[in-house]
């Protein structure tokens, strides 16, 4: 195959998730739908966290973040690809995908840091509960997302910068439905050596570092919870990170699936669509429902909040 410079570049093909025209009715309502409770769901949580004092501290701050990033993240995918099942155009163009590609970087990256905060902050609540309002106050607070947003940002930087020097091939068909970065670089014809090491570098910083931080806040956890004698006071303590363990989980554990995946797609290339709407769709839609349904106070300010929307409208 014959190679052709990046500036002779216009477009790309996103394959998505079907060739069958009597499924993308379906794929489309389906997606929409989950576009919709994900926005919804997150906007509430946004909603409830600014408007009640009593939700001004730390660990939902964070989950104020949180929300508004998987807001982001969703959005930078699934309005394009409905728009190309509804037209029929599988095309991106080399600038929009070159921009889908930074922002997933970004707001991947992003939520990766917030759930390492998300987990400091239970350690020192559970480990040092004296020191917890001193130790977590909201300028250090604010410190660790500006910390999180820079260092994702020149992560998008480096990476994106990176795809800028490669070259393609005149096959530009990507097998999802949107730009993701090691899909795109399949399709370069330059040496990607250098540009694979940056992004096992870039891996390891934003997924092994927040993994090994979550684990080692947990065993810490886990250890002071087991000094307290009483049942109920174990309970008590353990039962506030129930609801970081479960969007933990579901954002890791949908990433392992992906890059497992990822290593077999070679040959099964629609399997790689369904497990990246699994790290890209389904947890941004389940993690209001998780914070909401596991947290009393959320749970009812969240009915407040939709029975006023309710009779308002």
């Amino acid at each position: 195959m014959g190679s052709k410079n990046q500036t002779d570049v216009t477009h790309f093909f996103l394959l998505g998730l079907t060739d069958d025209p009597k499924l993308k009715p379906v794929i489309f309502c389906l997606f929409l739908f989950m576009y919709m409770v994900a926005i919804l769901g997150n906007l509430l949580i946004i909603l409830a966290v600014s408007s009640y004092s009593h939700l001004q501290t730390p660990m939902y701050f964070f989950i104020y973040n949180l929300s508004f990033n998987d807001i982001c993240l969703t959005t930078t995918i699934i309005p394009h690809m409905l728009l190309n099942i509804q037209t029929q155009i599988q095309s991106i163009s080399y600038a929009g995908c070159l921009t889908q590609v930074c922002l997933v970087l970004f707001f991947a990256g992003f939520e990766s840091c917030i759930l390492g905060a998300m987990a400091y902050d239970r350690y020192v609540a559970i480990c040092y509960p004296l020191s917890y309002t001193i130790i977590m106050n909201p300028y250090s607070c604010g410190l660790i997302i500006l910390f999180s947003i820079l260092i994702s940002i020149l992560n998008m930087g480096l990476l994106g910068l990176m795809v800028l020097r490669l070259s393609f091939c005149t096959n530009l068909e990507i097998s999802l439905f949107f730009c993701e970065l090691s899909q795109v670089m399949k399709l370069a014809c330059s040496d990607t050596l250098v540009h694979n090491i940056l992004i096992y570098l870039a891996t390891f910083i934003f997924g092994g570092i927040p993994i090994s931080g979550i684990i080692f806040s947990y065993v810490q956890i886990v250890l002071s919870v087991c000094r307290i004698p009483s049942v109920r006071g174990r309970y008590k303590a353990f039962s506030t990170c129930g609801s970081h363990l479960s969007v933990t989980s579901l954002s890791y554990g949908s990433g392992l699936w992906v890059y497992i995946n990822s290593a077999v797609n070679n040959i099964l290339p629609k399997k790689a669509s369904v497990a990246y709407v699994m790290y890209t769709v389904i947890p941004q839609m389940l993690n209001p429902f998780i914070f909401s349904l596991r947290n009393k106070d959320m749970k009812g300010i969240m009915k407040k909040i939709i029975i006023t929307v309710s009779l308002i409208f």
